[in-house]
Parts: structure tokens; C-alpha cells; sequence
């Protein structure tokens, strides 16, 4: 099979077989990230890890941009650049440093500090916040029991933060809370500003164009401001064989397989769909960090994924009726079906 023809091949695959392997790669990418690190920190160079976090996100992405130029080069010719606007190109570049490169960074960094659950449960907030936005600039429509989903999805959050953190905390109005689950809730809100972008940007913008730009941009200005905020010598392993050895593989599954199944999936699946996604990937995410890294949810994790779950079948229930009534007037992967799955996904 020529790669010239993936493209092809992956627009005549139903939906739900994209999401449904979008979500086992991205409920396990945390638990593996760490993992890899684990695998370092048995292979120091002069006392120093080369599968650094911030290691594994440069190099990863550097090698994903490889692989997507394989897959999508075709994209990039002169008439599909000529259809883009200055307006698409803008929009393209904060998607990049929003997604690719700030929110990535404040998760890499509560993957040092925090433990794979409360990131999880603490992410949930994103496909909230996606769906205020969404009601905001989308006017979309909501029924009793997607508010309900929302507000006890809200209460699961904050009874996961309240009551588990990391071990380094920050007081705010008198409570504390981890510093690792601070970072996580900001990468949700700049991941569900730029869900709506992406979701945008993909009615005009060809899915080579998109992907490999915004890996260039989120590469780069991760890159510069590593070496703003802790010097060159951060990377000073970055040729480590080790860390390119297991970034290829990282890469190939991770920021480039899942980003494509999601991305292709999204474009053609339907509310129900979407929602199930939604639903699957923190259980499923859960369920990895025992498997590969033996970590036991602790009690407020239990309560507090409890009432997330039930959020999730609130939420679930009134997409789907909501759905039958407009008969996705707006399209429903652009307006209504806002529950995104969550977690790192790569630049």
C-alpha cells in the first residue's frame, strides 16, 4: 500500500472506528509518557534522564512532523494555500501555540507532580468549558439534561481537587489546591478555547495543512521558551539514540495515529458518537494507569469519578434527544457534540 493512498483510505472508514481508537491512545498516553520517563531515569547520562518530559514533547513532535510530511505533503499545494486567508493563517498560529505548545507544556509538567488520575478527573473540566463556549459564540441550544450533566460533572471536578493534590500546593481564597491540578485546569481552558477553533478550521482548512503547521508552530515556540525560562542546557541530551529510539514509536502511535483517527473522526461523526467517546475515555484512562502504572484510585477519586460519570450520562442523554428534535440543524460536529475527549494528545 503506497502512503499517497492513506488519506484516501481513511475518509472511506466509518467514524466510530476512529474514535474508538482515538480513545484507547489517548486514555493510555499519560500512563505511557510516564512510563517512558520511568525507562530513562534507568538509563542516566551523567546523572541526568535524556527522556525528560520536556524531551519527550520536543523530539516527539519533531519526529511526528516527519511522518505527517510523509502523509500529507500532498496538501500542501499551491491551490490548497491560495484558498487560505490571512484571517485562516492567523487562526492557524493561535491554535498552534495555544494547543500545540502552551497546554502541552502545563500537562507534561503535572505529569511530573501529580498522579495520572487527578489529571484525568481534573481534565474533565475541558469538555465544560467547550460547551459554555459553544452556547457563547455557536448558540447552541441545551436541554435540562445537558445543564444537569454539566453541573454535576462541575461537582465531581471539584471534589477531585478539593480533596486529592499533588504534593506542591498554592492557597487561593484560603483553600489549597495541587499545583499540578492548577496546571492541568489551565491546559482545559486553553484545550476547550481551542476546540472550538479546531472544530472551525476544519470546514476550510485541509487536515495536512492543519496538522503539520500547528506541530511547526507549537514545536517552535515550545522550544523558545524552554530555553527562555531554563537555558539552553535543558536539551543538552536532546541526541540522546535512547530518546530518539523510543520518541519514533512515541510519536508514530500517539501524536500522529491518534491525532489523525480523532481528527478524521470528528469530522464525520454524529452526536451519539461523540458523547460515547467522551464517556469511554477517563474510565478507560482510569483503568491504564492501574494497568501500566499501578496507581489505585483513592476514595475522593472514587466519589469524584462517580459523579463524573453520572454527569457524562446526563450529559449523553440530552445530546441525544436534543439531537432527534433539531435533527442537527448545526451540524453536530461543529455545534452541539462539545463533550471532547480529553487528555494529552500530542502537539
Amino acid at each position: 500500500m503506497k502512503i499517497s493512498n492513506i488519506p484516501k483510505i481513511l475518509n472511506q472508514t466509518p467514524s466510530y472506528f476512529y474514535l474508538a481508537i482515538a480513545v484507547l491512545i489517548f486514555a493510555s498516553s499519560n500512563s505511557i509518557t510516564r512510563k517512558i520517563v520511568e525507562v530513562g531515569n534507568h538509563n542516566l547520562i551523567d546523572g541526568r534522564n535524556p527522556v525528560s518530559l520536556c524531551n519527550v514533547l520536543f523530539v516527539g513532535n519533531i519526529c511526528a512532523l516527519g511522518l505527517m510530511i510523509l502523509i500529507f505533503h500532498k496538501h500542501w499545494n499551491r491551490a490548497n494555500l491560495k484558498a487560505l486567508t490571512r484571517k485562516d493563517w492567523i487562526s492557524l498560529t493561535m491554535t498552534g501555540i495555544l494547543s500545540g505548545a502552551i497546554a502541552p507544556a502545563f500537562v507534561f509538567t503535572a505529569l511530573g507532580i501529580t498522579n495520572i488520575t487527578n489529571i484525568v478527573l481534573i481534565g474533565r473540566i475541558e469538555p465544560i468549558l467547550t460547551l459554555i463556549l459553544s452556547v457563547w459564540l455557536l448558540s447552541t441550544p441545551l436541554n435540562s439534561w445537558i445543564i444537569s450533566g454539566s453541573i454535576v460533572s462541575f461537582l465531581g471536578i471539584a471534589t477531585t481537587a478539593l480533596l486529592t493534590s499533588s504534593a506542591q500546593k498554592i492557597a487561593m481564597g484560603g483553600l489549597q489546591f495541587g499545583t499540578g491540578e492548577i496546571l492541568v485546569a489551565l491546559a482545559a481552558v486553553i484545550t476547550s478555547i481551542s476546540t472550538i477553533l479546531n472544530k472551525l478550521q476544519l470546514r476550510s482548512i485541509p487536515l495536512g495543512i492543519f496538522m503539520i503547521y500547528r506541530n511547526i508552530v507549537g514545536s517552535v515556540i515550545f522550544f523558545l521558551l524552554a530555553n527562555i525560562l531554563y537555558g539552553a542546557v535543558h536539551f543538552m541530551d536532546i541526541f540522546s539514540p535512547l530518546l530518539w529510539q523510543l520518541m519514533v514509536v512515541y510519536a508514530l502511535l500517539i501524536v500522529v495515529f491518534g491525532q489523525l483517527c480523532w481528527l478524521t473522526g470528528l469530522r464525520k461523526a454524529s452526536v451519539t458518537e461523540l458523547n460515547l467517546a467522551s464517556l469511554c475515555n477517563p474510565i478507560i484512562a482510569i483503568m491504564m494507569a492501574y494497568l501500566i502504572l499501578g496507581e489505585v484510585p483513592t476514595q475522593a477519586q472514587y466519589i469524584g469519578g462517580s459523579l463524573l460519570l453520572v454527569g457524562f450520562v446526563f450529559s449523553f442523554i440530552g445530546n441525544f434527544r436534543q439531537a432527534k428534535i433539531h435533527q442537527d440543524l448545526l451540524n453536530p460536529n461543529l455545534s452541539k457534540a462539545m463533550e471532547t475527549v480529553v487528555g494529552f494528545k500530542g502537539v
